[in-house]
């Protein structure tokens, strides 16, 4: 999902580049309801090729062949995505023009050779450049109805939520990442800091996977947060971005989610590699302790001192480095090792 959402700003930027041509999205089933009110597409093309078998691809091939496209973009570039384009390029349906993460078959346009960024954003960025499309969109860009801006309205109304007055936790990620979380007695902690820093409430925004986070963060931190776990949806979370103050969360699909906002957001990682996962946006800074074993990407810390990654990274810290974050200084405090930052592509 995180990859998908940061890809919508360079549909927003292919849309501004051809605002008169009927574009259309093609997406697995699972997001296809993101995109469903979405004016900038003409149709919607999402069978399942993941887990659909030769039959999902023949399906595939079947909707996508009737386009008969000028322009087709590639913004994932996978192993999948190449073989399928490639089927219908030899099907005599692939486009006049193809843009991909590679200059080379099946695409005409790709990334400039040079480019060393392991990030699929940058490497879309600079493939639309290459095609000659200007990329001026800086962060993800998610279509939000007026019944959706209503609906979290009522919500924040109900749970005591003013503009520019909470914070939004997103504590979660996949349950395959468990490494990646912060974890719930740190946000509690960070949470009661913001209260005494002058923060009213701190918002709770996750899915299924970090259900029991929220509650447990939710019981340690009292009234300093509300538990907005199940009562929105991805779309209504861009909604809360907006009128937060600010946004802290772990490498999860939330943070590429909260990022279609322009608040400032604090992402903290520790086994995956921030230069790779951050959101898209100059709003977004993403922290890192500099010690020998980051960017493990394991799926269960090896280490004596387990997630040592994570607690370097105190409450105390955080709540310091956010507050810098916010002002836009792009410095912060103290801690003992050295820390990694990175911001828009610099660090």
């Amino acid at each position: 999902m995180g990859d998908l959402v940061s890809a919508t700003a360079f549909m927003e930027d292919v849309h501004s580049a051809f605002p008169e041509a009927a574009i259309d999205l093609n997406t697995l089933p699972v997001y296809a309801s993101l995109f469903r009110d979405d004016p900038r597409f003409a149709r919607l093309i999402a069978p399942e090729v993941r887990r659909g078998g030769w039959r999902g691809m023949l399906r595939w091939l079947s909707e996508v062949a009737v386009g008969d496209y000028d322009l087709i973009v590639d913004m994932q570039s996978n192993d999948r995505s190449r073989f399928l384009l490639t089927l219908l390029v030899l099907s005599g349906r692939g486009g006049r023009w193809r843009i991909g993460h590679r200059a080379r078959f099946p695409y005409h346009f790709g990334p400039a050779p040079d480019m060393a960024w392991d990030r699929p954003g940058v490497y879309t960025r600079s493939a639309l450049q290459a095609a000659g499309i200007p990329t001026a969109t800086p962060h993800g860009r998610l279509h939000i109805g007026e019944a959706q801006r209503a609906r979290v309205a009522a919500l924040m109304a109900e749970s005591g939520l003013r503009a520019g007055r909470y914070v939004i936790f997103l504590p979660g990620s996949q349950k395959a990442g468990f490494l990646k979380r912060w974890g719930s007695a740190r946000y509690a902690e960070l949470a009661r800091l913001l209260a005494a820093r002058g923060v009213e409430r701190v918002a709770l925004v996750g899915g299924p996977d970090e259900i029991e986070d929220c509650r447990e963060i939710a019981r340690l931190a009292g009234d300093a947060a509300v538990n907005l776990n199940g009562r929105s949806g991805i779309a209504e979370a861009v909604v809360l971005a907006e009128q937060a103050r600010a946004v802290v969360g772990n490498d999860t699909g939330m943070a590429h989610v909260c990022a279609c906002a322009d608040t400032p957001m604090l992402v903290i990682c520790g086994a995956t590699d921030p230069r790779r996962v951050r959101p898209i946006g100059p709003q977004v800074l993403a922290v890192q302790a500099d010690i020998p074993c980051r960017n493990c990407y394991a799926k269960d810390c090896p280490e004596p001192d387990y997630q040592r990654c994570m607690k370097l990274l105190t409450p105390a810290w955080v709540v310091e480095a956010l507050l810098h974050w916010e002002h836009g200084e792009r410095r912060w405090p103290a801690l003992g090792v050295p820390v990694l930052g990175y911001a828009g592509e610099e660090h």
